[in-house]
């Protein structure tokens, strides 16, 4: 039991398409976030993060295998509808939760899931002991919670209709598994997936009238998505408020983030980079992330390590003293955390997303080596090469004048997306 107590319980926040200048400590235009400026200020805040993907499954199929998407076959947006559906999550893929379960943790999730609606997609036969959240990819509406008209709420496998606000829902689900963990010797793993701030931008009316009040030049999408925001993040806070009276904060490590960045026909602030949602561009997929581990992350510091989702599994498996799977592309960041010499960030990292509509249901892709980026914004379009180190706003493509450079990312790419097609993305 003492060697129990010696592991960090682990609390994975992933917030749903949040840009990199919604937050305070990024340098927030508009957003007032307390909350996740004091997880800043106890811990470390990443300034070269990124997400797997432009859009929300890839993601978080990364998250949960440490794993490029498109190899446990989430390419694209897994939904409902089949007709738009463009990702598999491969029941073979090894996930986080049941991963740590070896090692001797208790496993929840509370919120979004969006990584398939079949029986052998759902969170409890993916390793969640407990689920308490919404099945598919997006709320038509913060209230009702349904998505094209059906109900995807869920207590574990039974269908449930909880009256209220999504993010006030999330949040106090989540505070509701934390006590229940309060006198457990056994370490958790919660992840906690809200689907704020994504659209319909849909905040409480009192959040509105309150930002209205600060700043009555906003326009109406802007404010309404600041109020979203400042909602989340009080929401937050309440979740850390009971970790702190709890005691279980103590011994937790806990991870922010988003699933990309954020959508620029919301009104969206990505900060400095170009680009939003759905963009390979460094706004669409750098995102605000943050990480706390009291007595373990020294406080108030910030790193320029470049990470990206899917090394969060290796990472909470090296702080859990699990084994990492035989099969990951992930690395484990967790020297950096600890403040310890760096290891080198410049291996190749690919980026994919599959989609239908104007995308023609075909991929487009970026993939990052050192200083050299070459991306693409849709799968019908000539790929662009940045030098990242004389132009991290991606203002000039420099492709005709580096041809070999070029040449040799397209061929390692290449070899990624052969490798990727042997993996099935439907059922």
């Amino acid at each position: 039991m003492a060697f129990a107590q010696q592991k960090p319980n682990i609390v994975m926040i992933l917030v749903d398409d949040m840009g990199w200048g919604e937050v305070g400590v990024y340098g927030s235009k508009y957003c007032q976030t307390p909350h996740l400026d004091n997880l800043a200020k106890q811990g470390m805040r990443f300034t070269n993060f990124y997400a797997n993907s432009t859009v929300c499954s890839p993601t978080r199929a990364a998250l949960m295998t440490g794993r490029y998407p498109d190899l446990v076959g989430v390419p694209g947006v897994i939904r409902g509808n089949v007709e738009n559906s463009w990702g598999y999550f491969s029941p073979k893929a090894l996930t986080l939760p049941q991963v740590l379960k070896t090692a001797g943790y208790q496993t929840a999730m509370v919120g979004k899931w969006h990584l398939g609606l079949e029986p052998e997609n759902h969170p409890n036969q993916r390793g969640f002991t407990h689920f308490h959240g919404f099945l598919e990819d997006m709320m038509d509406d913060y209230y009702t919670h349904l998505r094209e008209g059906k109900n995807w709420m869920r207590l574990n496998k039974q269908v449930i209709d909880p009256p209220g606000h999504a993010t006030d829902l999330f949040t106090q689900w989540a505070i509701d598994y934390l006590n229940t963990q309060k006198k457990n010797p056994k370490p958790f793993f919660l992840y906690l997936a809200y689907n704020a701030p994504h659209f319909p931008v849909q905040p409480p009316q009192e959040w509105v009238d309150k930002v209205k009040k600060r700043n009555p030049n906003l326009s109406e999408k802007r404010a309404k998505l600041t109020a979203l925001i400042e909602h989340l993040d009080e929401s937050i806070g309440k979740v850390m408020d009971v970790l702190r009276q709890n005691g279980q904060a103590e011994n937790t490590l806990i991870v922010f983030s988003s699933d990309n960045g954020g959508l620029l026909s919301d009104e969206a602030d990505n900060g400095i980079w170009k680009g939003g949602k759905q963009t390979m561009y460094e706004g669409g997929i750098r995102v605000p992330t943050i990480a706390v581990w009291k007595n373990k992350i020294n406080a108030n510091t910030k790193t320029d390590f470049r990470a990206l989702t899917m090394d969060l599994l290796p990472t909470f498996c090296e702080a859990a003293g699990a084994k990492i799977p035989p099969v990951v592309d992930g690395k484990s960041f967790l020297s950096v955390l600890k403040g310890e010499p760096k290891t080198s960030s410049d291996r190749p990292t690919f980026w994919v997303r599959r989609e239908g509509g104007a995308y023609g249901g075909q991929e487009y892709y970026a993939l990052r080596e050192g200083n050299w980026k070459i991306l693409q914004n849709t799968p019908f379009e000539p790929f662009q090469l940045f030098d990242m180190s004389k132009d991290s706003l991606e203002t000039t493509d420099v492709r005709k004048a580096n041809k070999p450079i070029y040449d040799a990312l397209e061929k390692k790419l290449r070899r990624h997306i052969q490798k990727a097609g042997a993996v099935n993305w439907q059922k």
